[in-house]
């Protein structure tokens, strides 16, 4: 399947899209260190997706585990930054929601690999 047919691709660009100029609004003494990680973990899922898709069985599924790990790095960062007022109650229920339906998305693609 192409990539510009499947949702994952769409809504991890979205997410992207999203986040980076949120980011840009955290204290400017984390940007080095915790904002650095956020962004680390946000593109190495969008990396691991597109290795994952030029890939097919045991390595694909190699590939969706290590993009389910950068999502899970993903979420904990954005709940201490949500913890921290870093972001607004609204901006975290939005981009939980985002984070939540990637989930979905990659747990979907996991299931029909294996």
């Amino acid at each position: 399947m192409a990539q510009s047919e499947m949702p994952i691709f769409t809504r991890t660009f979205d997410f992207l899209t999203w986040l980076l100029p949120i980011t840009n609004r955290f204290p400017t003494a984390h940007r080095h260190t915790f904002t650095k990680r956020l962004l680390d973990a946000a593109f190495d899922l969008r990396e691991q997706l597109e290795a994952a898709n030029r890939r097919k069985g045991k390595e694909r599924l190699e590939y969706l585990a290590k993009a389910d790990e950068s999502l899970d790095k993903i979420r904990t960062y954005l709940r201490l930054a949500a913890g921290w007022e870093w972001l607004s109650r609204g901006q975290y229920q939005h981009v939980a929601n985002m984070t939540t339906e990637i989930g979905r998305l990659l747990g979907g693609w996991k299931k029909v690999t294996q």
